[in-house]
């Protein structure tokens, strides 16, 4: 393993079910379906305490029981404070089954590992680092992936209520931007903008295609408020159906009911 892992290391802050949206996005994702036995999932910079990488673990062990979670973290002390915290599973002593298939060791964005991971997830990483930076990370994730293997990178608020996250694939290149929010309590999809990832945070401003889309989905959200009568799914399920429509090639509609709306990376890529 290298001695000396590569990236800084963030602020730490985790919490107990933050990450909800995208693991469950993960389980349904058919890279992990149609993987080979026993695929590794990666949970790279999963914080302060290892409670994300356990419950990614039981959340995809009902689609893969036999998929393996392996928490990476630069910090010394937080790999030491996470495996303090799987020795109380292993006990019975919390939540999670005493024999998750769950461990922690140190690791950056090299990504080290026994054996390549079919899906890496790097939540709230990035975002503390320069946009400029944003490519060479994708690149040393992606070239740890297995073949057909996917990153997932992005950023979610603290209690998971508002996500967005890129899928990257094995080439290193973006393939789709996913937004994912809470409906229930929803004014404008534009609290989305300040959780976009590192890449398209700062190009949220007029001319840059991110704005673009979230422009038109906070319209056609306030134009779909009639449909609000008959529940927050309905009203999104109009706006999607609205923006479908009118031309926007919008992916996994299967999951709109969930406050999601997945689009190309071609329609919010930053402009060169």
């Amino acid at each position: 393993m290298n001695s000396v892992p590569l990236g800084r290391v963030t602020r730490g802050t985790t919490g107990t079910n933050r990450l909800r949206r995208i693991d469950r996005w993960i389980a349904r994702h058919p890279v992990l379906r149609r993987a080979e036995r026993e695929p590794l999932v990666v949970d790279l910079g999963y914080g302060a305490s290892g409670v994300t990488a356990l419950e990614l673990e039981a959340r995809l062990h009902t689609t893969r029981p036999d998929v393996t979670v392996l928490g990476l973290e630069i910090a010394p002390e937080r790999v030491a404070t996470a495996t303090a915290q799987l020795a109380q599973v292993r006990a019975g002593a919390s939540p999670f089954r005493p024999d998750a298939r769950v461990a922690f060791a140190r690791g950056g964005f090299e990504v080290p590992a026994s054996r390549r991971p079919v899906v890496i997830r790097a939540f709230n990483v990035l975002r503390q680092y320069d946009e400029t930076e944003v490519t060479a990370a994708w690149e040393r994730m992606a070239a740890r992936l297995a073949p057909g293997g996917i990153l997932v990178e992005g950023t979610c608020n603290e209690v998971g209520r508002v996500a967005t996250w890129v899928e990257v694939g094995a080439d290193a290149l973006p393939r789709t931007l996913t937004v994912s929010l809470r409906l229930a309590d929803l004014e404008s999809p534009l609290i989305a903008a300040e959780r976009l990832p590192k890449a398209l945070i700062h190009r949220n401003v007029p001319g840059e295609q991110v704005h673009d889309f979230l422009r038109t989905l906070d319209r056609e959200w306030e134009r779909a408020a009639a449909l609000g009568a008959f529940g927050p799914v309905q009203r999104w399920r109009g706006a999607m159906q609205a923006m479908a429509d009118a031309g926007w090639p919008l992916r996994q509609r299967s999951r709109w009911r969930l406050g999601e709306i997945t689009v190309p990376w071609d329609r919010v890529a930053p402009t060169p």
